[in-house]
């Protein structure tokens, strides 16, 4: 229990020859944590709560930090250092508090005794089933640090995906609603500038500006409840998508769909599927099993209830490939490379292989994109804010007739 209640302390004192030394330390109280520095050789002086920062606190935990604690911990594992002191290294070394607790947490749980991909399991908001799996694998066959250099290089590589998919939806989000905003603005700030100043002319005004006129009553009347229901639309969509899986398919399947943003989703599902499935495969996890993982992981509920049928009819006898090729969401190549792979005894290699040629279809496809967006962005932008320029201007070339 007092693992699990265990918080941060700092404390000074004088180390057995005569030397002041202070640090940090994770424990369940003030007097335990001077008993465990005794046993270290420390007198402490001084042991208080670790003070929270006056702004922020910690820094959320983040799937990249993830990929990054892996790493180390692999490297150092390699190089021979015992587990739990690893732990005190890589600690030491992050920069990130949030990231830190975790690992001190971790590391008390291991120093303790727990296995430790118990210690993962107590924090499943971080390490998922696949993650926690695959390390009690590599504890159980004596390879701790190979398991956890192929677990690094797994999470690497999908949070390498991520990044590019990101790329791809960041931009023209990003431009979307800079040019809702500039346009919002304009209705709300310019347009009844000059509708004040038409209302002098004494004509009719052309049927473009009667338009932007009217957008522009009608957002200076509405637009706190315009932006309210934007807010809860997009908030009520995203929990909806959550909670609701026919909402969630719907959604899976318009992406799948969108031109050019549907093929890059498409590559990366059969990456992540290929790159999962090798990894796991590779440490020796049966085929059935990491099938149940790899679903979990190719982030689309259409290809995780397609990967569950899989799973159920290879556990029938059906090979691999032939339960790919049967369920007609993946693409032939990696079929075919399964089938090579299941042929030769080589299937893990056949689909890392496999992997890496989608995750850099992906990543062209993204530079591609994003080449191709920036001027499609720029006319849309040029044709919104140009549209209204003209419309607020017409009036005044008009004004000729009217005088």
């Amino acid at each position: 229990m007092a693992n699990a209640t265990a918080v941060a302390y700092v404390y000074k004192g004088v180390d057995s020859k005569g030397n002041k030394v202070e640090g940090e330390i994770n424990g369940a109280s003030p007097a335990l944590i001077k008993a465990q520095l005794r046993r270290q050789g420390i007198i402490a002086n001084r042991v208080q709560k670790k003070p929270k920062p006056l702004f922020g606190g910690n820094k959320k935990v983040k799937p990249a930090d993830i990929a990054l604690f892996t790493r180390q911990m692999a490297t150092m594992m390699k190089a021979g250092v015992p587990l739990v002191q690893s732990f005190e290294i890589v600690a030491d070394g992050l920069d990130n508090d949030g990231v830190k607790s975790l690992v001190f947490k971790i590391r008390d749980d291991v120093a303790s005794g727990t296995a430790f991909a118990d210690a993962l399991r107590k924090h499943p908001l971080y390490f998922d089933d696949l993650f926690c799996n695959l390390v009690a694998s590599g504890e159980q066959s004596g390879a701790l640090e190979t398991m956890l250099d192929r677990i690094a290089t797994y999470k690497e590589k999908t949070e390498a995906l991520k990044a590019k998919i990101k790329k791809a939806m960041t931009y023209p989000i990003a431009v979307i609603v800079v040019a809702i905003v500039v346009t919002s603005i304009l209705l709300i700030k310019v347009v009844p500038q000059f509708a004040e100043t038409f209302s002098s002319f004494g004509a009719d005004l052309p049927a473009f500006t009667q338009l932007v006129v009217g957008m522009s009553e009608w957002m200076q009347a509405n637009w706190f409840i315009a932006l309210i229901c934007v807010v809860v639309g997009i908030g009520g969509t995203i929990e909806a998508k959550k909670r609701n899986r026919k909402v969630a398919e719907f959604f899976d399947r318009l992406m799948l769909k969108l031109p050019i943003l549907g093929t890059i989703t498409y590559n990366s599902i059969s990456a992540r599927f290929a790159r999962t499935l090798s990894t796991t495969f590779a440490a020796g996890v049966p085929l059935i099993d990491a099938l149940k993982s790899v679903a979990g992981a190719t982030g689309n509920s259409l290809y995780e209830e397609a990967t569950l049928k899989i799973r159920d009819s290879v556990a029938t006898g059906i090979p691999l490939n032939g339960a790919l090729r049967a369920s007609g969401l993946y693409p032939t190549m990696l079929v075919q490379m399964a089938a090579i792979g299941e042929e030769s005894g080589a299937l893990d290699e056949m689909l890392a292989k496999a992997a890496d040629f989608y995750e850099e279809a992906v990543d062209n496809m993204v530079d591609n994109l994003t080449t191709l967006l920036e001027p499609m962005i720029m006319a849309v932008l040029g044709i919104l804010v140009g549209g209204l320029m003209v419309a607020m201007y017409l009036p005044i070339f008009q004004l000729g007739q009217v005088v």
